[in-house]
C-alpha cells in the first residue's frame, strides 16, 4: 500500500511541476501623436512620363504615298510574296504563297477609300495528293512453343 501511495504522490508531483502554456493577448494599444510639422517629409512629386524630347512628332503633310515589294523562294518549299502600292486613300496590292498541294494562291486586292476591302482569290496549278501507304506499327514477336 505504502509503493501505491508513494506513486500516486509522484503522479501527482509530476503534473503540478509541469509548464502551462502561456497565453498572450492583444497588446495594449500605443497612442500615436502625429510629427511636428516641422519634421515631416516633403511630398514626393508625381513622376512625368511625357517624352524626354522637346520637339514634337512630324505631323505628314498630305496622303500616305508608299510602294513595297518582297518575295521569298528557298530550297524548303517555301514560296511567297507581297507587294503594295498607295496613293492617298487609294491601294491596290497582291500577295500569294506556295500551298502544301502544290498550287500557287494569289490574292489580287483593292482598296478605294471608304469602299472596304475588295480580293480576287486566284489558284494556279493542280493539286497533288500523294497517295497514303500506313506503316504497320505493331510487329507480333515471334513465338517458340
Amino acid at each position: 500500500m505504502t509503493a501505491k501511495v508513494i506513486v500516486l504522490a509522484v503522479l501527482v508531483a509530476a503534473a503540478m511541476a509541469r509548464p502551462r502554456p502561456q497565453y498572450y493577448g492583444a497588446p495594449a494599444p500605443v497612442p500615436i501623436r502625429p510629427a511636428p510639422f516641422h519634421n515631416r517629409p516633403s511630398p514626393i512629386p508625381a513622376p512625368s512620363y511625357a517624352p524626354s524630347y522637346s520637339r514634337p512628332a512630324p505631323v505628314p503633310l498630305g496622303p500616305a504615298q508608299y510602294n513595297f515589294d518582297y518575295s521569298v523562294s528557298d530550297n524548303f518549299g517555301n514560296d511567297f510574296g507581297h507587294q503594295e502600292n498607295r496613293n492617298g486613300y487609294n491601294t491596290q496590292g497582291t500577295y500569294y504563297v506556295q500551298l502544301p498541294d502544290g498550287r500557287l494562291q494569289k490574292v489580287t486586292y483593292v482598296v478605294n477609300g471608304d469602299s472596304g476591302y475588295v480580293a480576287q482569290v486566284e489558284y494556279q496549278g493542280e493539286a497533288k495528293y500523294p497517295a497514303y501507304h500506313p506503316a504497320p506499327s505493331y510487329h507480333p514477336a515471334p513465338s517458340y512453343g
